[in-house]
């Protein structure tokens, strides 16, 4: 079976799934009380869907292909079969893109069941009005770029830059679908954050590998490995996350549904991969059956996915949700007490999960320096374990239960994401490590990413404070943070930003990494005292201000128990000044040790090198007797 064909009849088979559940679903509007836009749109919007996802799962997939599978080179520069890969993305790219501008009208009217007549005379107040329409729109603004710049591209971090904008790409329109509402809708989410770039890559890469194969490039037995590894990943992981975010969505009764159905034909499609994958030994993963096979079973996965999203999931309509779980996903039917708080845990399958992977990644490479004889210090991995622990907490215990619901709560979160974790993070110094245990390869693609423009922008002293500092004042005094604080997906776009913009600015500080900027100790000592009266000025507004943050969200989760948001929200303030002067306290006297340990590392160098031009000087005059001696 040639790629071709297999493409051909994966793609066959998805629309036909497509269609199947389209017919067989009828009206789907009805049980939500909105009206039907009938089924021809319906199938449109279901094959538009299929469309999209699949040309952005190669796009990603051949982007991923050609930095991390095929080979490199020393110099940055793309190989002939990665820059094959990259023009792969450069032509799924442009059909990614017409797929998502025709999903946005599509969508507009299937969420205000209007015919399509209606909706393109109404079409920019349809889509202000409604969440999936505008997700499409900011795909296809996404995307647009990343069609520039595959077309622009030969170099390694310039494909990583379009890898990472097409993997945010896919996630819009997922988060903003059906896992965005009702109970459970935050573990959903969380979920389909890991589900979807792992199975675009997936996808992907496996188009990317048959192309390869197909035009015989070299190195064909470690491309195979690589491939086979980086899939083996993916399909574990969309496996897991599938089945997470599908219990969300469905209750128990709810699996012998529709929707159950095409959630089991996912699973089972996964694992018969995983068990093909077993059974085929060695490289023939990589002959032309076992890869058809896959790509073919991959095309039905993605059929049934497009259905899920046409179905309304279960727990819509099993039971009404609270305005709690509505808002939140879950209910608060109590303040936080300290049992609540230490034992009411809530896992975050995105910052907690993540927190987890990094303390068990640090740790192999920790193993694998002392297996090989080589020291690491201990007060580093202590660091770096203690950051990883108040991220876990910060984010999965009863505070980043309550954080979304009470302002003092995501206080206390926001502080320790971005005043302690990172300077506990940076103190690690994961950059080294990762430099010292990981092989030529992985090890050449840490320093590139390092050293690239993008990196060098990011680090840059005045560009990492006036982010550092701006973010609190930009995004709480103003509407910003009322319309994110009520969607999970932006209360976790803030995590991960307070999270990224606190390690930048600490790393540059107190980093044991070297930055592509060092500085001196003078200035990180002026760079910190610089940005600390504008965090102490942050809380003292908030705990003397006169008008409640965000207070629309907090009258919409309605929690009994609090009945005054402006002293929540005045202690909320006291916590942001109070708690953001330990941490940089800790930074001061950690500042302070590298500074010391830097002079009298100095001292020693620069006594070795008098001691080296006193020997010198000795041993000109010892031979200046000499001559003299000879002379006489």
């Amino acid at each position: 079976m040639r790629v071709d064909r297999a493409a051909a009849l994966a793609g066959g088979l998805a629309v036909l799934c497509v269609t199947a559940v389209v017919l067989a679903a009828g009206d789907v509007h009805g049980v939500l009380g909105d009206r039907d836009p009938g089924r021809v749109a319906g199938w449109l919007l279901g094959v538009v869907r299929l469309v999209a996802d699949g040309a952005g799962s190669v796009t990603a997939g051949a982007l991923a292909f050609a930095a991390f599978v095929a080979p490199g080179r020393r110099d940055g520069k793309l190989t002939a079969d990665a820059y094959a890969a990259l023009r792969l993305a450069a032509l799924a790219s442009p059909v990614w893109l017409v797929a998502a501008l025709a999903a946005v009208p599509l969508a507009a009217g299937d969420a205000s069941g209007q015919p399509q007549s209606v909706v393109w005379a109404n079409l920019a107040g349809l889509v202000d009005a409604t969440d999936e329409p505008k997700a499409w729109l900011v795909t296809a603004v996404v995307v647009a770029v990343v069609v520039w710049g595959t077309r622009v591209t030969l170099t390694w971090p310039t494909t990583v830059t379009w890898l990472a904008l097409s993997v945010l790409a896919l996630l819009p329109p997922v988060v903003m679908g059906h896992v965005s509402g009702g109970a459970w809708h935050d573990v959903a989410t969380n979920a389909v954050l890991w589900h979807v770039p792992a199975a675009a890559v997936w996808v992907g890469s496996l188009v990317a590998l048959r192309s390869f194969l197909w035009r015989g490039g070299p190195d064909r037995e470690r491309v195979l490995g690589r491939c086979r590894r980086v899939t083996a990943v993916c399909l574990v992981v969309v496996a897991l996350s599938g089945s997470v975010a599908g219990l969300a969505l469905a209750t128990p009764s709810g699996l012998l549904s529709g929707f159950g159905a095409l959630l089991g034909l996912k699973l089972l499609v996964c694992a018969l991969v995983l068990g093909s994958r077993g059974r085929v030994a060695g490289t023939r993963w990589g002959a032309r059956w076992p890869l058809a096979v896959e790509v073919v079973a991959l095309g039905v996965a993605m059929g049934a996915s497009a259905g899920l999203a046409h179905l309304v999931p279960p727990r819509w309509t099993s039971t009404r949700p609270s305005a709690q779980e509505t808002v939140l996903g879950y209910e608060l039917p109590a303040g936080p007490g300290f049992s609540e708080i230490v034992v009411g845990w809530r896992f975050d399958l995105v910052i907690g999960l993540g927190a987890v992977l990094a303390a068990l990644l640090y740790l192999r490479g920790v193993r694998v320096l002392r297996r090989r004889g080589d020291a690491w210090p201990a007060h580093r991995v202590a660091a770096w374990l203690g950051g990883c622990l108040v991220l876990l907490l910060a984010t999965s215990s009863g505070v980043g239960r309550y954080a979304p619901a009470m302002f003092s709560a995501h206080m206390v979160a926001h502080m320790s994401l971005n005043m302690l974790a990172p300077v506990l993070l940076v103190l690690g110094g994961p950059v080294t490590l990762a430099l010292r245990a990981l092989p030529p390869g992985p090890r050449a693609w840490v320093v590139a990413l390092l050293h690239c423009r993008w990196t060098r922008i990011v680090s840059h002293p005045a560009f990492a404070a006036v982010v550092f500092v701006a973010s609190f004042y930009a995004l709480y005094f103003s509407p910003l943070f009322g319309e994110a604080v009520g969607r999970h997906w932006a209360h976790v776009l803030m995590n991960v930003h307070f999270l990224m913009t606190g390690y930048v600015f600490y790393w540059l500080v107190i980093g044991v990494d070297r930055p592509p900027r060092p500085l001196p100790h003078l200035a990180r000592l002026g760079m910190l005292f610089a940005v600390m009266p504008f965090h102490a000025f942050f809380g003292v507004i908030l705990m003397n201000g006169q008008s409640v943050i965000a207070e629309a969200h907090y009258r919409e989760v309605a929690l009994s128990w609090l009945p005054d948001l402006m002293a929540d929200q005045r202690l909320g303030g006291g916590i942001a000044w109070a708690t953001g002067e330990i941490p940089m306290l800790v930074v001061v006297i950690a500042l302070m040790a590298q500074w010391a340990a830097a002079d009298r590392k100095e001292a020693v160098r620069m006594d070795r090198r008098d001691d080296n031009d006193e020997d010198e000087r000795l041993a000109a005059y010892n031979a200046m007797l000499a001559e003299l001696s000879e002379r006489r």
